[in-house]
């Protein structure tokens, strides 16, 4: 039996380092000495959008590295010349010709030859795309940082308006003080209960983890079930709830639950929002959907604000806005559970005239994640 079988011939293991290397999605880029190019595989052109054959270029002159942080040029000669051991860093950009940028990973590893052994030493880099990733992270620090905040108020004032309660009866002082400090940190409970239903409906959205129970529903008697249940409310206020549900319309077949939280957001900003006047809430058959309508005459929304309303945790700079408490999630939330069922949301609003959102419900045939 032959126990020392022949190697391969140098141009068969080539090729299957070759293979190998233009398998991989990450870029690679193999250097010798000097710096120039030796080997290098599909990945690492994509990365450094070139469509030309990059062998024996210097390293510097295909890549150029970024410190966003100081907007500094790395000098790649340097960092290749330092690195004696294996580096690697997500913390660098790529800007192509036009001006885009990427964020990159990068991995620099020397060739260590065994000893005794002949050979080309350098390095070998490994490139890879993960702009993705970081504006992933980047959102997710901004969340975690948002929340902090929105928790840390209401937190605070619960904690203080609670101890005021305590010492006020412990010393015997006036009830009625008392029972406002406790008010006030009931509020601002409801508040924090309120931000972590958002937020737990927000998670549990965003992994799309929502199941769609479709089922018919009566659109005259939703509304009529919104007027009895939202005209208190508004008649605190001063204001009428009114509903115009068209007398064709039809059976909307979707989620019960979705298009009533979808609709009992819209409906108490509307009421939360307008001083004086009515909030409407329209119904109306358009083609195989059904198009809701609220409208009320509060205080509007600015141009500029309109294009953010939306977004996660935005609350606009009105002062008018800001006298009501809010998480700032409501609309994201509804967005994403419109988007559960295919809704089309648009606004049409003007400071001090009033807003009109439109919510288009189409008929869903089947339950489905």
């Amino acid at each position: 039996m032959n126990e020392n079988p022949q190697k391969p011939p140098v141009n068969i293991e080539h090729e299957r380092l070759n293979s190998l290397i233009n398998s991989m999605a990450d870029g690679v880029i193999a250097i010798d000495e000097e710096q120039k190019i030796a080997v290098y595989n599909g990945a690492a052109l994509n990365i450094l959008d070139i469509n030309t054959a990059i062998t024996d270029k210097q390293l510097s002159a295909v890549l150029t590295l970024t410190d966003p942080h100081t907007n500094q040029t790395i000098h790649i000669p340097t960092l290749i010349r330092n690195t004696k051991r294996q580096y690697s860093s997500r913390d660098y950009i790529i800007t192509y010709k036009d001006n885009s940028t990427i964020n990159v990973y990068i991995s620099i590893a020397p060739v260590r030859l065994g000893y005794g052994v002949t050979g080309t030493r350098g390095h070998v880099i490994l490139l890879r795309d993960i702009t993705h990733e970081k504006s992933l992270e980047e959102e997710r620090d901004e969340f975690i940082s948002v929340v902090s905040h929105e928790l840390r108020t209401p937190i605070t004032i619960s904690e203080g308006n609670i101890s005021n309660a305590l010492l006020i009866a412990q010393k015997g002082g006036d009830i009625s003080k008392t029972t406002e400090a406790l008010k006030l940190a009931h509020e601002q409970i409801v508040f924090l209960s309120d931000l972590v239903n958002d937020l737990s409906t927000l998670s549990r959205a965003e992994k799309e983890k929502l199941e769609v129970q479709v089922e018919s529903i009566n659109v005259y008697n939703l509304l009529s079930e919104f007027q009895k249940a939202y005209t208190p409310e508004a008649q605190a206020k001063g204001l009428q709830l009114k509903i115009s549900p068209d007398a064709n319309v039809e059976l909307l077949n979707s989620s019960r639950m979705y298009v009533n939280e979808i609709l009992q957001n819209f409906i108490t900003n509307a009421i939360k929002y307008t001083q004086k006047g009515s909030v409407t809430i329209s119904a109306k058959q358009i083609n195989n959907a059904i198009e809701f309508i609220v409208q009320d005459t509060g205080i509007g929304i600015s141009r500029n604000d309109q294009a953010k309303i939306f977004n996660k945790f935005f609350r606009s700079e009105d002062y008018r806005t800001r006298q009501n408490n809010g998480t700032g999630l409501g609309l994201y939330v509804t967005l994403k559970l419109a988007r559960l069922i295919h809704a089309e949301i648009s606004v049409n609003s003007e400071l001090n005239k009033g807003s009109v959102f439109t919510i288009k419900i189409p008929n869903l045939k089947q339950s489905y994640h």
